[in-house]
């Protein structure tokens, strides 16, 4: 009996590999535009999540001021042609910037945990 030649399976799905790619196209094009523009100077990329059919993709950002999420619309024609000349791919996606919702979930719940630890000091005197 013959075995099947098919190729081994990649260690992350499609899609994993796709957008972590795009973070770092996005993230290699943003540190070359900030040196021109202190509005996206500081901005870190969390995650790219990119649509399955590759027509839309959100990049979400540590932090989003409005001066930064004003420069990266101005700069999305930008970030996309980056994405068109290092990625060969059927189609770029359209992005969208966003500031991930976890960074901020998370700086809540270390405020909460502060506020918690000086009530429980304020209560020790």
């Amino acid at each position: 009996m013959e075995r099947s030649r098919r190729r081994p399976a990649h260690p992350y799905p499609r899609m994993a590999r796709v957008n972590a790619l795009f973070h770092e196209v996005l993230a290699e094009e943003l540190t070359r535009l900030g040196d021109g523009d202190e509005r996206v100077r500081l901005l870190t990329i969390t995650e790219v999540l990119c649509d399955p059919d590759l027509r839309h993709a959100r990049v979400l950002f540590a932090s989003l001021p409005d001066e930064a999420a004003e420069a990266l619309g101005e700069m999305r024609r930008q970030l996309q042609g980056a994405l068109s000349r290092n990625v060969h791919m059927k189609r770029i996606p359209l992005l969208a910037f966003a500031a991930d919702p976890a960074v901020e979930a998370g700086n809540r719940v270390e405020e909460a945990l502060r506020r918690a630890h000086r009530q429980e000091g304020a209560g020790d005197g």
